[in-house]
């Protein structure tokens, strides 16, 4: 059991968290509401409170709150509740950093945290905010494809974890992760494209080759976004985002390959 670390609790955490956003996915388009609206905003303000951790002081809650509008506005424009105009309504509000920074007295580095603050939104909230595009992607909510998503970016994920334990030997990128190895990702990219053949036949709201370019920008981005999110650990000494998860740690852990994922997989769909 040494060579798996925590694995019954990953594997517990896992299922239980899985089966909850499924549900909630299948529900209803206000089932996705409720559950990526929670996510973007514990993980939005996971990552501040680690800024502050190291003696930065990003407002948090204008933070969160710009990131949850930005999620809240995003959902009502594609699913016809309100005009596109209302995007704009989000850049006035995001600019209160500043004012709020010429005020406060006991800040020694204002535009450092000012960056701090919209590094947030844009790491964490914008794609958050755009699983929206994904979930309205044929002018209706469907659960298909973010759903089919998620299980790509899990199945990548627990075929590299496995792969990698049983037949790591060659360093992927060791100065940010070291326990990381191109077997393990190249194990995870497999096991993810023969998943994305299984998807492609039973949801139909794509092509089947359309779900392999999904998986493999899957197993590109999501491992890039894992990398630096290593990075970003690394750069303020911490092993994990966080301890909400239990054997996974963070919301910043547990969904940083999505991050970088979704901007990809949107810009697949909606120009190729």
């Amino acid at each position: 059991m040494s060579k798996y670390p925590d694995l019954t609790s990953r594997v517990c955490s896992a299922v239980v968290g899985g089966l909850i956003i499924v549900l909630s996915l299948v529900w209803s388009q206000w089932g996705f509401f409720a559950i990526f609206l929670a996510i973007s905003c514990l993980t939005t303000l996971e990552f501040y409170s680690l800024m502050r951790l190291q003696d930065y002081l990003p407002i948090r809650l204008l933070g969160v709150g710009v990131g949850g509008l930005l999620f809240i506005g995003m959902f009502l424009i594609e699913g016809g509740y309100l005009p596109s105009i209302y995007h704009f309504v989000l850049f006035p509000l995001a600019s209160f950093v500043f004012l709020i920074k010429l005020y406060k007295k006991n800040d020694g580095h204002p535009f450092i945290n000012i960056a701090l603050f919209y590094l947030g939104v844009l790491y964490i909230a914008v794609p958050f905010a755009f699983t929206n595009l994904l979930v309205f992607y044929n002018g209706a909510y469907s659960y298909e494809i973010i759903l089919g998503l998620l299980f790509l970016t899990w199945t990548n994920d627990i075929g590299a974890y496995f792969t990698g334990i049983l037949f790591g030997r060659t360093k992927l990128f060791e100065r940010i992760s070291p326990k990381k190895s191109w077997e393990g990702s190249i194990g995870g990219g497999i096991i993810s494209v023969l998943i994305s053949l299984v998807i492609g036949y039973y949801f139909e709201g794509l092509k089947p080759l359309e779900w392999i370019s999904i998986s493999i920008i899957v197993v590109i981005a999501g491992t890039y976004g894992d990398l630096v999110e290593s990075l970003f650990k690394r750069s303020i000494q911490i092993k994990d985002s966080g301890s909400a998860i239990p054997g996974h740690g963070g919301f910043l852990d547990r969904f940083d390959s999505l991050l970088i994922a979704v901007p990809f997989v949107v810009i697949f769909l909606y120009l190729f």
